[in-house]
């Protein structure tokens, strides 16, 4: 059974996938919405505008060709115009209508509609008309769109030609002018009411376009998603986590290729952990099998090295093999714990420990009383392993000793660290300090501060195992360069562990150790 992938909390609501791809559906469907509706709009505008117009006209040109007769006597001009009005507006508030001769050396007022049928100002609404569309009215009916007042009007003008004149009547040589004006409001209401249902549809379109994004997005994003937890959960070391492969389309592709690189990954891990444990285990081994026949050698070494006498040959001879057989016998004892800590079998004896008094202690062991100057209070008790102390600082005061220069200095005192009760040991030299270099890789394995010489007391080992006891406590253990000194080594651990073990430790080892890793 795969494991179920964790999931976590969105961080990016409004940067992330998701809302982009939404909000570009979105942005799709409002463009088309908006463009349907303008072009909706225009064209339901222009054939309302066009059938109100056409109407219009069509009446105003059948009323004239009705009223004026084809002989007009000469007295009936005034008549033939109230007519005209009358038959213009009769039964029509959205029509207003002015009939009498052109005057083309005067303005002409044409009475419109008023917005409230029947009130008292209805008779003073009026719209001057130009000298220009007056002459045009003369050879023909002519029409415009106006507004007054905010309200839109349609204004008409036409001349009653459809009768005879004869030369005695001079008078009527210049025929009558009509013009009418008629509301528009009825459309704007209409075209107001269209708006507002193409408004209410377009939200309408935009809210299921939104909703539809959603869905659609969340399908799509999905799988995404479980990538990411899957590829989260790979980088977090479970080499085990899966996804399922649905579907035949680019992203079941992917989650393909994804189950196919984490499989070679997995078998790649376990082959280089299988290796490394491996190596560790051999390592391990062949460190005891050395133990036994080395004890045997430093024995048999010191024996020679104090039956030689120091002028004979001989004896310069045994003195060199001793010291390389010690030196020897401390890089085995150095690999044997480290394989300890490889193992996970170092444990803690805990006790508690005046911490000047464990000071003093490492340093009068090695004959260093004197070399390093000591500070701190003399009160300070920690529970801590004794032996495993002893290691850390006989591996910050040596390497301080070998590889500084002197004035050495030790302080210790409490420090408190993330809200945690401890103390502080830093070791001060006044030497040349560390390399910009070798400053991140210090603590490593089988680093020293003196690549080029291959031989040297040091085994390389001695500042990783101190750093590895102080991480064993809970603690941890830093190197720097000291303004105006050399280096400054300074290793914290916690007065009292949260959690202890009863467990036998190990024992301390010299750790009078070159400046390693």
């Amino acid at each position: 059974m795969r494991p179920r992938l964790p999931r976590r909390p969105s961080r990016y609501w409004f940067t992330g996938l998701r809302p982009r791809l939404a909000a570009a559906f979105v942005a799709v469907a409002l463009l088309a919405s908006v463009v349907a509706s303008g072009i909706a709009y225009v064209l339901v505008r222009r054939s309302m505008l066009q059938r109100a117009q056409d109407t219009a006209l069509t009446e105003v040109r059948g009323v004239v060709a009705r009223t004026v007769p084809s002989r007009l006597p000469p007295d009936a001009v005034g008549t033939v115009s109230g007519d005209l009005t009358f038959r213009l507006t009769y039964g029509r508030d959205d029509r207003r209508a002015y009939a009498g001769p052109l005057a083309l050396d005067g303005p002409i007022a044409v009475p419109v509609p008023a917005a409230d049928p029947g009130s008292p100002r209805e008779d003073a609404l009026h719209v001057p008309v130009s000298q220009e569309f007056a002459r045009r009215a003369t050879r023909g009916m002519v029409f415009q769109r106006i507004v007054r007042r905010g309200k839109p009007y349609l204004l008409i003008g036409a001349h009653a030609g459809n009768y005879v004149t004869t030369a005695k009547e001079p008078q009527r040589t210049t025929p009558p002018i009509v013009f009418v004006s008629v509301s528009l409001e009825s459309e704007a209401r209409e075209l107001r009411s269209f708006t507002r249902s193409v408004v209410i549809a377009d939200a309408a379109a935009l809210a299921a376009a939104l909703l539809l994004a959603l869905a659609a997005t969340r399908g799509v994003l999905r799988p995404v998603r479980r990538l990411g937890r899957a590829a989260r959960a790979l980088g977090d070391g479970d080499l085990t986590v899966r996804i399922p492969e649905r579907g035949r389309d680019e992203l079941a592709d992917l989650a393909r290729t994804f189950n196919a690189t984490a499989d070679a990954l997995e078998r790649t891990v376990t082959e280089l952990r299988a290796m490394d444990a491996a190596s560790r285990r051999f390592v391990a081994d062949v460190s005891h099998e050395l133990r036994t026949p080395l004890t045997s050698m430093l024995a048999v070494t010191d024996v020679l090295t104090e039956n030689a006498a120091a002028t004979e040959p001989g004896g310069t001879a045994a003195r060199l093999v001793a010291a390389e057989t010690r030196r020897l016998g401390i890089l085995v004892e150095h690999l044997i714990e480290i394989s300890r800590f490889d193992a996970g079998a170092a444990a803690l004896q805990l006790d508690d420990v005046l911490v000047g008094e464990a000071v003093a202690g490492t340093l009068a062991a090695r004959g260093w009383t004197g070399r390093v100057t000591v500070d701190g209070p003399a009160g300070l008790i920690a529970r801590i392993d004794p032996r495993r102390f002893d290691v850390v600082v006989a591996n910050l005061a040596g390497n301080a000793l070998k590889h500084g220069a002197p004035p050495v200095r030790l302080e210790y005192g409490p420090a408190e660290r993330d809200g945690r009760p401890g103390f502080r040991v830093a070791v001060t030299d006044h030497g040349p300090g560390l390399s910009e270099d070798l400053l991140p890789v210090v603590f490593d394995r089988f680093v020293k501060a003196e690549a080029a010489r291959t031989r040297s007391e040091g085994s390389g080992l001695g500042l990783s195992i101190a750093r590895e006891n102080a991480v064993l406590h809970g603690g941890t253990l830093e190197a720097a360069n000291a303004p105006g000194a050399g280096a400054v080594f300074t290793a914290w651990l916690p007065l009292g562990p949260e959690e202890a073990d009863g467990l036998d430790g190990l024992d301390g080892l010299d750790g009078s150790d070159g400046r390693d890793g």
